[in-house]
């Protein structure tokens, strides 16, 4: 059955968890909906992970469309989200409500997901209004992390933590249909996932959520550049494919491979004609 909206707020309704990953690529998404993932969000964090990026600032509507609608077309059942980049919907809720609507038709999402709390709700509402699901995202907000002054767990002073709780309430009266909470004490998550009746998905927000998520590369052992407290390494796919990749070298630098069981052939009398 087609994960929505409108089976997010059930799960949340009936206590099920949500199981939500990122991906930018078509093999990937079709793996991932196979293990039976209730949604894919295809995050700007494919700056980091699959350009090459130091932040997610630079990703463009143009990245995100492009990954976007190819992980869309290995999904069926499975709810894509696609990230409004950086600048894509900050200017004015026009600015959004069309950028919102190019993810949508030329990215193929089913949702559209961005940044901020209270002051993000004119945008919220304008897009929502357009007839466009939006997921939230509160806590350590990646596009703002010059302004948060780097990656920090937000939250943790009585000011910090009240403002969360505020600006939760104020994007579910907006219109989100779910919220991401990353970075943030996990008591403080689970007092705002009791005091919202849309579902909240963790990222670093303990297990009182009513989902997590996690970047599939970091959750596969693929990105070992950095890994943040709150991962965890289901898999150490990176090792097995580095070993792959040097033993593929090996064997083309020895002659080995390809043998005569990779290769085609043809009959002697049509070379002899050759010549």
């Amino acid at each position: 059955m087609k994960n929505t909206t409108a089976t997010f707020l059930q799960m949340k309704q009936q206590g099920e968890k949500i199981s939500m990953l990122t991906c930018y690529d078509y093999s990937t998404a079709k793996l991932e909906e196979e293990a039976g993932i209730n949604g894919i969000l295809v995050g700007d964090s494919l700056g980091n992970v699959m350009l090459g990026l130091p932040d997610t600032i630079s990703v463009t509507m143009e990245d995100m469309i492009t990954f976007g609608r190819a992980v869309a077309r290995a999904c069926h059942d499975t709810m894509v989200v696609i990230d409004m980049p950086f600048m894509s919907y900050q200017v004015s809720a026009e600015q959004a409500v069309q950028n919102a609507g190019r993810l949508m038709k030329e990215g193929r999402a089913n949702a559209v997901k961005l940044e901020g709390g209270a002051a993000a709700c004119p945008q919220i509402r304008a897009i929502t209004n357009a007839g466009i699901p939006v997921m939230a995202h509160l806590g350590l907000t990646p596009q703002s992390v010059n302004a948060l002054g780097g990656n920090r767990v937000q939250g943790k002073s009585e000011a910090g933590a009240k403002r969360l709780v505020e600006d939760a309430l104020a994007i579910q009266a907006a219109g989100a249909f779910a919220v991401v909470l990353e970075c943030i004490p996990a008591r403080l998550a689970e007092l705002i996932t009791s005091k919202l009746d849309i579902p909240t998905i963790g990222i670093g927000a303990g297990a009182g959520c009513d989902g997590q998520i996690l970047v599939y590369q970091d959750m596969l052992g693929l990105f070992s550049e950095y890994t943040p407290k709150f991962v965890r390494h289901f898999a150490e796919l990176g090792g097995a494919m580095k070993e792959a990749f040097q033993h593929y070298d090996a064997e083309v630098k020895a002659g080995s491979f390809p043998g005569a069981e990779h290769s085609f052939k043809i009959d002697d009398d049509v070379l002899s004609r050759l010549y």
